[in-house]
């Protein structure tokens, strides 16, 4: 018996080393990809300024490396969705405008100022989730919610001020990037909640959706601008964006698939934080590779930023841990007092001929009648 307990809590520990080696494994390609593919698209845009251009060659990249992807995880196809075709217009069509949106808002703002202001500014979405929440679902939130936003603004306008490289057109991109972002999550729990879709499957139409309905503009914008510069006519340029063209769609299939995939193992909790930390990670890295200048009042507005997100992440946490307290403890108010009365207490309130009398009367109630059967046919009774 000993043994076997032994064996058990040697197993237990084994399996909890290996969860934690797989998380510490995500993260790590996590923040590494989504580093590595913020320096590269700063970048190529420095060289080749085309957002839309990058953009589409992102989805592209998304939705032909999800193909074998799901193959080989063996994703089943969404039914439902192809037996309701109704819900490709009424759900992923917006949901795919909505990513391709807020994606080459986020390019654009990479393309006009730094890597680590705009994912500063990036950090303003919890602020535009509680007053998308508010209007969207009627969500109220608590007052320390409320209050952890305080710093995230605070710090979001200390960096804008003291950012040397500030350009009004990223600030704004990266405000409608952030905004997009936050819009998409909130339809996507209002409307996605009742549809059953592997994850794997919804970022492929949402890659392919966007991919063919914007393709047409790119011929119009990028691709006529592309045609007649002679710039990119050359052998040598043309190369150069192709490679990181594609090296950039590969890490940012990676990022995705990573994402996803993290959001299934872990909490909301640990996944909001892990995603500020992998925030931070990119600031630092572009800043170390990038070599942006920045002041000392520009870090301290990052850093209050970033903590104030924090701190809503962990608000947040326990304003949902109040409300399923609240969703339990009326089930468990409400359920009958299942005390046995003594023995002692009944024969005192009624006398024994009482409770005789009680018992046959209810036998004789309960009992069906005769007439009762008399006037019904077979069928009715």
């Amino acid at each position: 018996m000993i043994e076997a307990a032994t064996e058990t809590m040697t197993s237990h520990r084994y399996s909890l080393l290996f969860e934690c080696f797989q998380i510490g494994s995500l993260c790590l390609i996590w923040y590494s990809s989504s580093a590595a593919g913020n320096v590269i698209v700063k970048e190529l845009l420095e060289v080749f300024p085309f957002p839309l251009t990058v953009t589409l060659a992102q989805l592209l990249s998304i939705w032909i490396l999800c193909v074998p992807l799901m193959q080989i995880w063996k994703v089943p196809s969404p039914e439902y969705l192809h037996q309701n075709r109704i819900y490709y217009f009424k759900v992923i069509v917006p949901l795919a405008i909505g990513k391709f949106l807020a994606q080459l808002s986020s390019h654009v703002s990479l393309w006009k100022v730094p890597v680590s202001y705009s994912h500063t500014i990036k950090a303003t979405m919890p602020l535009f989730t509680v007053v998308l929440a508010r209007l969207i679902l009627r969500e109220k939130q608590t007052s320390t919610i409320y209050l952890t936003l305080i710093p995230i603004v605070v710090g979001v306008v200390v960096a804008s001020v003291t950012e040397l490289s500030f350009n009004m057109t990223g600030l704004i991109s990266a405000l409608l990037s952030t905004f997009g972002f936050s819009l998409q999550n909130i339809y996507s729990k209002k409307s996605l909640k009742d549809i059953a879709i592997h994850h794997f499957v919804l970022l492929s139409l949402l890659a392919k959706l966007g991919f063919c309905l914007f393709m047409p503009f790119w011929f119009i914008f990028d691709g006529y601008t592309i045609y007649y510069n002679e710039k990119f006519h050359e052998y040598k340029a043309m190369l150069h964006a192709i490679f990181f063209l594609t090296v950039d769609g590969v890490l940012s299939f990676i990022h995705n698939v990573v994402a996803f995939t993290f959001i299934s193992l872990v909490s909301p909790l640990s996944y909001s934080i892990a995603n500020s930390t992998k925030r931070i990670v990119v600031i630092s890295v572009s800043l170390f590779i990038l070599q942006n200048p920045v002041t000392i009042t520009n870090v301290i507005g990052m850093s209050i930023a970033a903590i104030g997100v924090m701190f809503y992440n962990k608000a947040k946490y326990n304003q949902r841990c109040a409300q399923h307290k609240e969703a339990i403890l009326p089930l468990v108010r409400s359920e009958p007092n299942l005390t046995p009365l003594k023995h002692d207490d009944l024969s005192s309130s009624h006398t024994a001929s009482e409770l005789i009398a009680r018992h046959h009367g209810l036998l004789l109630e309960s009992r069906p009648s005769n007439d009762s059967y008399e006037n019904q046919t077979f069928k009715d009774a």
